[in-house]
This record gives structure tokens, C-alpha cells and sequence, in this order.
């Protein structure tokens, strides 16, 4: 019964502590051009990632859950410590106010347990890598192009069609539209991250691990989004509601398609990536706030590492 409660409470904690992260992230964007209050933001999250989840999300529970290590090789308890040790992970990331990527850290926690057991699909773990250093550059020069060379002539044309005020309703209804796909995208993507090595160890199955992984990350988005929605919303560069709408619709596109694919992704990269894009094709590099920047890449970094090290120093002392 004990093992049990765990593994339902390392679940919860993990999904909490994603939806407060990169879930809130994915509308930092409109946050940051002034469209969406953080209630508003945090509400379309919980709202659209579990939609997420429940709909589109099972292609990479099974990736999570089983390809990187097999799925008869990780125990119930394996799982706890993986998905513990990410949740870890990204906790210390929240306090920061720093969006990390879920997905990395749960890689990382994975392949730290996989390490232990000396089984490990290197393929597949090579192959999601190429993923992680693809899609952030994609985005940023994705969204450089659309800041450079798209943004000022829907800006003029919209200034010779439209009046002031129809402009800000259109644009608004643009990032309702952008934003709920990104949130979409993001539950199809990270509900893995709270669920997926409890279904390779049969605890639960895709569906229920779906609508366990939607509803935590919803209520994570609602409790502790706001911090990290600060961070990427006003905190890398100024955004305007038509770049918001860019950055959102670029992220969701590369986010979903990975998810299709069945590929767990770094959300909390593909988005500031996508910020710093537009940020230096409108006002140049000296725009960016560096120290957040600098912030930002060390956690990339550093958290995946670190819910490798504690999985892996977790499963030798509970052998």
C-alpha cells in the first residue's frame, strides 16, 4: 500500500511541478506582450493540457515508459525514484524562476536507472538528443525570420486595413487561438514526463496515465505557473502582441509535431529560444537580458544531470 501512495504522489509532485514550469512557459509570450493576465494564462493552460494529455499524449508515455529502457526492466520502485528525481529536478528550477526542460530531466532520470541496470536503447536516446539540439535553434531562427521579415509587414498592413481597436481584437483573438494549441501541445508532450516509467513498470495504463499526468500539470499551471510566466514574459526581452503570436504559434507547431512522433521535447528551450529569436531580429542582441539568459542555458544544463545523478545514486542504495 505504501508503494503505492508513492508512486501516485511522485506522479502528482512530477506533473505539479511541470505544469508550474514549462507548461506555464508556453504563454509567457502573450503574458509578456500585456494580452493574457496570469489568471487567464494559467486557466487555458490547465484547461488545454489536459486536453493535451488525455488526446494526443500516449505516443510518448510509451517512449518514456518504455523505449529508452524496457519496459520489464524498470520496477515499480525504479519508477518512483526516476520520476521523483526529476520532479527534483525541475522543483529546483521553480525556485529559480527559471523554465527547464520536464522532458530532459526525465530523460536524464531514466537513463541514470537504465545506467544502473546496464540496459539502455542508445539509438533511441541518440535519436531524441538530435531532437533537443534541433528543435530550440529551429525556433529561434524560425522566429528571427518572422521578427525580421514578416512582423513589420503585418504590422503595415494591418495599420492600412484595420482601425486601432479592431487590430487589438483581432490580435487578441490570434493569441487565444496560438496560445490554447500551445498549451494543447504541451500536455500531448509532458504528461509522459509525470506518468510514463509508472506505465512501463504496469502500474497504470496510457489512458489513466494521461489523465492523471493532464490533471496534475493543470493544477500545477494554476498553483505555481505564475512564477516561471514572469520569467519568460518580461524578463528576456519586450514582446509586442504580434510577436507574442509568432513565438506561440512557431513553438506549438515544433512542439506538437514532436509529439506526433512520439519524442519528448524541451518545451521550457523551444519557447525562450524562440523569444531570444524574435528579440534579436526586432532590436538586436544587446536586447537580451544576458544575466537571465545565462540563467536559463545552466539549467538546461545542469538539470538533467542532476536527476540522472540522484536517480542513479538512489536506485544503488535502495540494491
Amino acid at each position: 500500500m505504501i508503494i503505492v501512495l508513492a508512486a501516485i504522489a511522485s506522479a502528482i509532485f512530477m506533473g505539479i511541478n511541470i505544469g508550474g514550469n514549462n507548461a506555464a512557459a508556453s504563454m509567457g509570450a502573450a503574458y509578456g506582450a500585456k494580452a493574457r493576465t496570469k489568471k487567464q494564462a494559467v486557466t487555458l493552460i490547465a484547461i488545454f493540457s489536459l486536453l493535451g494529455a488525455v488526446i494526443s499524449g500516449g505516443d510518448v508515455i510509451e517512449t518514456l515508459g518504455k523505449g529508452i529502457v524496457p519496459g520489464n526492466t524498470i520496477t515499480l520502485t525504479a519508477a518512483i525514484i526516476a520520476i521523483t528525481a526529476a520532479a527534483l529536478s525541475i522543483f529546483i528550477g521553480n525556485v529559480l524562476k527559471v523554465p527547464v526542460s520536464a522532458s530532459q530531466s526525465t530523460v536524464g532520470a531514466i537513463i541514470g536507472i537504465g545506467i544502473f541496470f546496464g540496459v539502455l536503447d542508445i539509438q533511441l536516446i541518440t535519436q531524441i538528443a538530435g531532437w533537443w539540439i534541433v528543435t530550440p535553434a529551429l525556433a529561434f531562427i524560425l522566429a528571427y525570420l518572422s521578427g525580421k521579415y514578416i512582423h513589420p509587414k503585418v504590422l503595415l498592413w494591418l495599420i492600412d486595413h484595420e482601425s486601432e481597436a479592431q487590430i487589438r481584437k483581432t490580435i487578441a483573438k490570434l493569441l487565444t487561438v496560438t496560445g490554447c494549441y500551445v498549451a494543447y501541445s504541451a500536455g500531448a508532450n509532458n504528461a509522459a514526463n509525470a506518468v510514463g516509467p509508472l506505465v512501463g513498470a504496469g502500474f497504470m495504463d496510457q489512458t489513466t496515465g494521461s489523465i492523471v499526468g493532464g490533471i496534475a500539470l493543470g493544477v500545477g499551471a494554476i498553483l505555481i505557473g505564475g512564477r516561471v510566466l514572469q520569467t519568460v514574459g518580461t524578463e528576456i526581452t519586450e514582446l509586442c502582441t504580434i510577436r507574442a503570436v509568432f513565438i506561440e504559434a512557431i513553438a506549438a507547431i515544433i512542439v506538437h509535431a514532436a509529439s506526433y512522433s512520439g519524442i519528448p521535447v524541451a518545451l521550457g528551450q523551444i519557447v525562450p529560444a524562440a523569444v531570444i529569436g524574435i528579440g534579436c531580429a526586432n532590436e538586436g542582441i544587446n536586447t537580451i537580458r544576458n544575466g537571465t539568459v545565462k540563467r536559463i542555458v545552466v539549467m538546461w544544463v545542469a538539470s538533467p544531470l542532476i536527476a540522472g545523478l540522484i536517480a542513479y545514486s538512489a536506485i544503488s542504495l535502495i540494491s
